[in-house]
């Protein structure tokens, strides 16, 4: 198993949500990332957006209770999220992939 890092670092864009399920509600505990994730150019960026990091990430109470904080890395927990919001976002804006 990947050795995991406790210094996930989230952007002005997404202060105090859960990396899970996006909610402001109660932050219980501290995310961890894995070595891969949190390499090179991308340490200290946000695991969401990949902006600039300046506050520790949190799992909410409801998604630790649920045990999604042991599901593995947030970042590629939400990896195939990601795509498919951009993926809508384009549509909906009218973006064409060049």
């Amino acid at each position: 198993m990947a050795k995991h890092h406790p210094d996930l670092i989230m952007c002005r864009k997404q202060p105090g949500i859960c990396v899970i399920c996006d909610f402001y509600v109660r932050p219980c505990t501290l995310v961890r990332v894995c070595d891969e994730c949190n390499y090179g150019s991308f340490q200290g960026r946000c695991v969401i957006c990949g902006g600039v990091g300046i506050s520790d990430a949190y799992y909410c109470k409801e998604c630790t209770q649920q045990e999604k904080d042991r599901d593995g890395c947030p970042k590629i927990v939400n990896l195939g999220s990601a795509k498919t919001n951009l993926f809508y976002e384009r549509k909906k804006y009218g973006f064409k992939k060049r």
